[in-house]
């Protein structure tokens, strides 16, 4: 197998004061709840894969700006991945997120920031841990 680092993108979508998030399944961190998010494709910006995964997964259209919520160096050593991943915020004013990967997902919800269901996805907890 080849080792390699890879990026992942995350959405921090806010509507009134909400983050959305969905429970992770059939990928590594599965259980845990997420952002929308993904994979950077090669020569992608990072707004663009934000854009592309938002709307593949929830059929939300990003059209606000995206501004950098955080970074972090991942190693999810018992599955072999590292990853570097990029989290943005994103405003979102219209409409209800749909369930559009059930495969990757269990559903997307609004929770408030002070009390985020657990367990947090590592990279997303990373870049929450001055919520509190």
């Amino acid at each position: 197998m080849t080792q390699e680092v890879k990026v992942g993108v995350g959405a921090i979508i806010w509507r009134d004061g909400k983050v959305l998030l969905g429970k992770r399944k059939g990928s590594h961190g599965a259980g845990y709840y997420a952002p929308p998010g993904g994979r950077l494709h090669y020569m992608e910006s990072f707004e663009d894969c934000v854009k592309r995964e938002v709307l593949e997964e929830t059929g939300i259209v990003v059209t606000g700006q995206l501004t950098m919520a955080g970074f972090s160096n991942n190693l999810f050593k018992e599955e072999d991945h590292h990853y570097v991943s990029v989290l943005m915020h994103a405003e979102h004013n219209t409409g209800e997120p749909q369930l559009l990967e059930p495969d990757k997902c269990e559903g997307w919800d609004w929770y408030d920031p002070m009390e985020l269901p657990q367990p947090l996805f590592e990279p997303f907890k990373k870049a929450t841990a001055h919520w509190k």
